[in-house]
């Protein structure tokens, strides 16, 4: 190193300091209230399972109030850009949840694809959010085999009189174990210090702004980023959008108690026009037969050959998970072949019961998440130990009878919405370093909102509000079914990858044309214009439970 003369040294610190200051001062006096320390990555490779890939740990703040006190570690693997003659720098994505792990997702594939999409001038990087798979778990139980012990014998959501109050006192003592104490990330996991958290990342990664896809929950990732760091946004992609507002607040069941009915209600509609193509028509109409179904099964479940029952929650539970994936609605082990299976069996068919089993294990199959970390799969408690952090709910029994009618008002899948999303945070406090809003800033450069019109599992209407809130955004629609656009829609897929490489929006009011009816044979689907990269694996939210 040159030896600097004192006037020489005393003035590049002086620079120095100025230029630390500004960029301080450009994070967003929201962002952190003392820029902490940027991690430092050192990138290996992920193992032999994974080639070409890299994995890596950083640190950063446990408490951001406390930049220089205890840390956590983040979780991220990437797949390095091809094109680095080309290099436009990092895209970070996140596959949703909460609870969802970007590390698997970047592992299972979607890295990969991703990376080609964008013509290999990016490095394509998956994290793990604080408390979720590799980034510190937060474990409320020492095995899967306790967990599940616990849950033992709980439906999906309650439908029976009698079984209202075993549910909310055993969401609530679930929550008891994840909140009190024994856990230190329990305490740090609201979305707000993801963010924070995704901010040294960009750093750590030599990005002078952000590349960012989220989706589903990662679009409130997105979403809150773009507030608390508006300057620091090249490119941002947020896709199946929330409400900010609906989510914050622990309202998120005034959209979701219409949203799947809205979705499933085009299920029903394309059942029929496809006709003998969907095992689920009949000469009355699937409505009509799906209402017969629903009916029967709520008051008599099915009895099965294991010995175990099918019954109303898990009819519903099928309903609700199928909306993620209108790709697996038809064939021999889709959505409309297990209601089929069930209908039939109810009717009093010999072999309906077999089929059931058997329709019923296919459709979960398909329609399972990337695989876990471990052996111990965290997501559930991840999913609570953010959401509950975020958003906030009721606190007495009373309360959540009240709202479980206008769920129940607004459509069969609202009170699963209701007792699944909110039942455990009666028990959560919620974060002191949320962020609740405004959801209004204006980013240094655009923010892409995408949302399909059919989206049962976050709603159109939440795009619109983000696109409406953000005061630099766009709006792309996508005038299909699913949760999530970006994968299942080739028109969708080229505007976002237009838009990260060079920034390009799509026009004003662009609608993308849905794809061809879901139960059209593969073959036909794809000559239609369905594109051949695979979404990121459905997230939390949606899944069944158990």
């Amino acid at each position: 190193m040159r030896r600097l003369s004192r006037v020489i040294l005393i003035s590049t610190l002086a620079v120095g300091l100025a230029l630390s200051a500004a960029a301080q001062a450009a994070a967003s006096p929201r962002g952190y209230s003392t820029s902490p320390m940027v991690p430092t990555l050192k990138w290996a490779p992920c193992g032999d399972q994974f080639p070409s890939t890299e994995c890596a740990t950083a640190m950063v703040p446990l408490d951001y109030d406390k930049p220089t006190g205890a840390t956590t570690q983040i979780a991220l693997a990437r797949i390095p850009a091809a094109n680095q003659a080309n290099r436009i720098g990092s895209v970070f994505v996140n596959p949703g949840g909460p609870g969802g792990s970007g590390v698997d997702s970047v592992l299972g594939g979607f890295g990969q694809a991703l990376g080609q999409q964008l013509e290999g001038r990016f490095d394509v990087v998956g994290f793990d959010p604080r408390g979720v798979a590799r980034s510190e778990p937060l474990r409320c139980f020492t095995s899967q085999e306790e967990s599940a012990k616990s849950l033992a014998g709980l439906p999906s959501f309650p439908y029976q009189k009698e079984r209202y109050r075993p549910y909310f006192e055993t969401a609530r003592a679930y929550a008891a174990l994840c909140s009190d104490g024994r856990h230190r990330i329990s305490q740090h996991m609201s979305t707000a210090d993801v963010a924070r958290d995704l901010d040294l990342l960009r750093q750590a990664v030599d990005d002078a702004k952000l590349n960012y896809l989220g989706f589903s929950y990662g679009s409130y990732i997105g979403n809150t980023y773009a507030n608390l760091f508006p300057r620091n946004v090249r490119a941002l992609v947020i896709d199946a959008v929330f409400d900010p507002r609906l989510w914050s607040s622990g309202r998120q069941i005034e959209s979701a108690r219409v949203a799947t009915q809205q979705e499933f209600n085009e299920f029903l509609r394309l059942c029929d026009e496809a006709g003998h193509a969907c095992a689920f028509s009949g000469p009355e109409g699937s409505a009509t037969r799906w209402e017969a179904l629903a009916t029967a099964i709520h008051r008599h479940p099915l009895a099965l050959p294991n010995g175990t029952f099918f019954t109303y929650d898990r009819l519903i539970d099928a309903g609700l998970g199928a909306m993620h994936t209108p790709e697996f609605w038809g064939g021999p082990s889709g959505a409309a072949a297990l209601f089929d299976a069930v209908a039939d069996a109810v009717a009093g068919e010999p072999a309906g019961t077999a089929v059931v089993a058997d329709a019923r294990r296919s459709m979960a199959q398909q329609v399972a998440a990337a695989p876990a970390a471990d052996d111990h799969d965290n997501s559930f408690d991840a999913h609570f130990g953010n959401h509950c952090a975020d958003a906030q709910y009721p606190r007495t029994f009373a309360q959540y009878l009240t709202t479980d009618r206008s769920a129940a008002a607004g459509s069969r899948f609202g009170p699963l919405w209701w007792w699944q999303l909110g039942a455990a945070c009666a028990g959560w406090p919620v974060n002191d370093d949320r962020y609740t809003g405004p959801w209004t800033a204006r980013t240094a450069n655009p923010v892409l909102v995408v949302g399909n019109y059919f989206d049962g599992i976050t709603d159109y209407a939440g795009a619109q509000a983000s696109a409406q809130l953000l005061k630099n955004s766009r709006l792309l629609s996508y005038a299909g079914w699913g949760h999530g656009a970006y994968g299942r829609s080739a028109c969708v897929t080229g505007h976002v990858n237009r838009y990260l490489i060079d920034g390009a929006l799509p026009d004003a009011g662009t609608v993308c044309p849905a794809n061809p009816n879901p139960f059209l044979p593969v073959s036909a689907r794809t000559a239609a214009g369905a594109t051949a990269l695979t979404p990121p694996p459905p997230d939390f939210i949606g899944r069944p439970l158990q």
